[in-house]
């Protein structure tokens, strides 16, 4: 959540990107946009959402990952592998998508609304009265559309940063010698998680935003990936890379430097 406060209006520009009719805006031209014809504060459209969703999603699927290699270390004595780390961080991922798809469906929506027609628009003030309004008109199955491209979505950035990050610091520590207490460290290792996860995320991501951005319930991933690809070609699942990368980057970075420093006076931890 401290992460998010940080990167939101890079979240916003790039979710505005993804959902652009036509490609060719920058993130920076994007940003200016925003601020010059809705106002500035209008560039943190959705913190509500966006919040709630790093409480569900990240929550989960950082506690389940860190819980399970704990357990893992207690009962063999030793770190496990790169082969065990894998799938304990596709299931923690998977956990986490699901608990967060109704803010992530409910953030999308308000990052995305100014842009819509005035007729449109559902006006939102906050996350809960999002999804109550979702629910209330939709149905409460309409607070998990794209479900599926957010497992995967899930599956991936965990299995992407978190175990990129515990493989880049033991690598860091073993070959380069640093120490793995210094923030420095934390630093560097969380810089290649997230570059890692922004590649590894993006086609999933892009789906996703589409999806969870549509009106109605016909649309799926499959049909919204074959008209993508008609329409606008392959190129079109790392639209918005660069902006993705600008945000995820910093949002990797403060992400693991916060963990690190509740890990070290053991905040939350038991």
């Amino acid at each position: 959540m401290a992460a998010c406060l940080v990167t939101h209006p890079l979240d916003l520009a790039k979710v505005r990107l993804q959902t652009a009719s036509k490609p060719g805006q920058s993130l920076f031209s994007m940003v200016y946009q925003i601020v010059k014809q809705e106002g500035f504060f209008r560039i943190y459209s959705g913190l509500t959402a966006s919040l709630l969703r790093q409480a569900t999603y990240s929550t989960v699927r950082f506690g389940t990952y860190e819980y399970m290699k704990e357990t893992y270390q207690d009962k063999y004595q030793q770190m496990p592998t790169t082969a065990t780390l894998l799938p304990m961080s596709m299931l923690s991922g998977a956990l986490g998508g699901l608990v967060g798809n109704p803010s992530d469906v409910v953030n999308i929506r308000m990052q995305n609304d100014s842009t819509l027609p005035l007729k449109e628009r559902r006006n939102y003030r906050n996350a809960f009265e999002g999804i109550f309004q979702i629910s209330k008109n939709e149905g409460i199955l309409s607070l998990f559309r794209g479900l599926m491209p957010n497992l995967v979505r899930g599956v991936l950035m965990t299995a992407s940063q978190v175990v990129t990050y515990d493989i880049a610091k033991n690598v860091l520590v073993d070959s380069l010698h640093m120490d793995p207490s210094k923030k420095s460290t934390h630093f560097s290792a969380s810089l290649m998680a997230g570059l890692v996860a922004t590649t590894v995320c993006s086609p999933a991501d892009v789906v996703k935003t589409r999806i969870m951005n549509a009106k109605g319930s016909s649309s799926g991933a499959v049909s919204i990936l074959k008209t993508a690809v008609q329409s606008e070609g392959p190129g079109f699942m790392f639209r918005g890379w660069v902006p993705s990368f600008i945000r995820l980057g910093p949002h990797t970075i403060v992400t693991f430097l916060v963990l690190e420093q509740l890990r070290k006076y053991k905040v939350g931890m038991f």
